[in-house]
């Protein structure tokens, strides 16, 4: 079956999901403000700079978690999808999904931000498959720390490779969108690698390899999808 995956922050949402779940917690009071928007912030920036250290954010975005019961986080995440992630849905970014599943494909996002955040995010989507950072869970609470292989970098595709290897998959006909330079190393190995919306580092170098570029975002003209490009 051929694969469209998609990168979720940036790309199929109009902002990132990670800095605003940490925006919301802020506002909730369940962090310190001041602190943590500087935080946030910092990790950010490295981000986008590519040069994120991906543990110390872990470290410091999944304590939180940590830190409440699983059903007292789940009532903070149905507060968080209406007030900071519908407002990013893409109208575009919807049909686009629509139309790979219209050629029969699978939908999978792969996402660096952590499975809490991303999974009812995936399912609004509705894409089949999630790929995300793990956190770690034991005795029904997080713990503060990442399971296995944090989904960032070099690591989307480990964990890709481990998906396809356990569901009996290949990249043979397989799309990938995203918008950051950190995900050059999936964007490389897919058969249509696709920027969106890209920062100006991936934009440079799809332009050189001539990858499609194409927006998602309102206002502006979005390239249809074309199965055959």
């Amino acid at each position: 079956m051929s694969i469209a995956i998609f990168d979720l922050d940036n790309t199929l949402l109009g902002g990132d999901s990670d800095t605003l779940w940490g925006e919301f917690i802020a506002e909730q009071g369940i962090v310190d403000s001041a602190f943590y928007a500087a935080e946030n912030q910092r990790f950010y920036e490295d981000y986008q700079a590519g040069k994120l250290d991906i543990y110390e954010f872990l470290n410091f975005s999944l304590k939180p978690l940590s830190e409440h019961d699983i059903d007292s986080l789940n009532r903070l995440h149905q507060q968080f999808m209406a007030e900071k992630i519908a407002p990013i849905m893409l109208p575009a970014a919807a049909q686009l999904l629509r139309d790979h599943r219209a050629q029969g494909h699978l939908l999978m996002i792969i996402t660096a931000t952590n499975h809490f955040v991303t999974n009812p995010i995936a399912e609004a989507l509705g894409v089949d498959v999630l790929l995300a950072t793990d956190p770690e869970m034991v005795d029904g609470r997080y713990t503060g720390k990442v399971a296995g292989t944090p989904c960032f970098q070099e690591g989307k595709v480990t964990r890709l490779q481990q998906w396809l290897k356990e569901n009996d998959h290949e990249l043979t006909e397989s799309w990938f969108y995203s918008d950051s330079r950190n995900d050059l190393p999936l964007l490389e190995i897919v058969s249509h690698p696709i920027a969106v919306d890209p920062d100006p580092t991936l934009a440079q170098h799809a332009e050189m390899l001539g990858w499609p570029l194409i927006t998602l975002r309102q206002g502006k003209q979005s390239q249809p999808f074309n199965p055959e490009a």
